[in-house]
This record gives C-alpha cells, structure tokens and sequence, in this order.
C-alpha cells in the first residue's frame, strides 16, 4: 500500500483568521516567529502572511539586527527595543543593520502596537521569546536550494560568507531545538500559487 501523502495544502487567510483567534501574549499583541535557514523562503512567508492579516501588519525582519554575519546580539537588540515596550503598551523601534556601511543606522525604524507582530529570520523563534509568543513557524527547505537562492540575491563573491552562516545557524537551531519547539512546520521548497503554502504533517 502507498504511504500517504506527507504534505496538506493550507492557506494564508486560513492561518491569518487562526493567529487572531488566538490570545495575545505581548501586550495586546500576537507575536509570530518565521524561523529557519537562510534561503528557505522565510521573508516571502512572512510577507504573504502580513498581507492576509490585513494592511499595516509590522514585519521586522532579524537581517535589520544582526550586526552583520552573526547572530550574536540579535535576540537581545529585539528585545530591548520592540518587544519589551510593546509588552508595555508602547510602540517599540530598532535601528537597522547597513551591510554595506558595515554600521547600524542611528535613524530608527518604528514597530507599532498592533493585533500581530511577524518577526522572521533565523533566531526569531529563539527561547528567549517563548514568553512573548503566541506562534512559531518553521520553514525548511534542502540546502543545495537555498544557497543557489541565497547566491543568486547575494551574488557568488559571497559563498565563503553563506557557508560559514549554514554552519554558525545550524549550531543555533540545534541549541535552540527550534524546529522541534515550531508550532508550525512548511515546506519552503514546494510551488504553488501565492496564495497557499504546504504543510509538513
């Protein structure tokens, strides 16, 4: 007999309606974690989430608070300026990581207080915010994708950079147990209409 098929269609709206339903635990805010290795598909997630929960939804994206390849500091810069002042009611704010200045920018970028905030990037789904979080999403996609996606945005002049990162994001998710601890799993390699994502099962 053939085994059953390991992947559900699902859809943006579907997950959108679901997230509201559920109660906020940042203040009055739902927090979602998009995490999973570079090149998986995290950002077009995101944004086509963002987009079914409606016009304004904030994205902040962990690539702005790295202070370049290093995932050192990231979770705690998230922290301190948009999580805990949304705790607290506040709109939250950062300053965004200039990769080719090699500088954070002293302009910040704001966060308001809304219904749902996405984080995505690796480390966004870190223990430390497991307080804060209402849902974490992994998405996983084969290695030999998503560096030729990470190469063909980056360009090939920074493969020994992208290397080294599958091996310093591997350890984190490993400490982290961040695929395990997702509360949602999706294959960022399958096609398929904007509209809709593939659940693992």
């Amino acid at each position: 007999m053939d085994d059953p098929p390991p992947l559900t269609r699902q859809t943006f709206a579907a997950l959108a309606d679901r997230i509201l339903s559920l109660p906020p635990r940042l203040g009055g805010t739902r927090l979602v974690s998009v995490d999973g290795p570079a090149g998986s598909g995290k950002t077009t997630f995101a944004a086509r989430l963002a987009a079914a929960l409606g016009t304004g939804t904030p994205v902040v994206h962990m690539d702005d608070l790295y202070a370049g390849w290093t995932l050192t500091g990231a979770a705690s810069r998230l922290a301190a300026g948009v999580l805990r002042p949304l705790a607290e009611g506040r709109a939250g704010a950062h300053h965004r990581y200039d990769w080719a200045a090699g500088r954070f920018s002293p302009d910040l970028v704001p966060v308001p207080a809304g219904p749902v905030l996405l984080i995505e990037g690796c480390g966004s789904a870190t223990r430390c915010l497991d307080p804060w979080s209402t849902l974490r999403v992994w998405i996983e996609a084969p290695e030999a994708l998503r560096l030729a996606r990470g190469l063909a945005r980056d360009g090939v002049d920074l493969a020994g950079e992208w290397q080294r990162w599958l091996v310093t994001e591997a350890a984190a998710f490993a400490a982290e147990d961040t695929r395990r601890r997702a509360h949602l799993r999706v294959d960022g390699a399958a096609g398929g209409p904007p509209a809709g994502f593939v659940l693992r099962t």
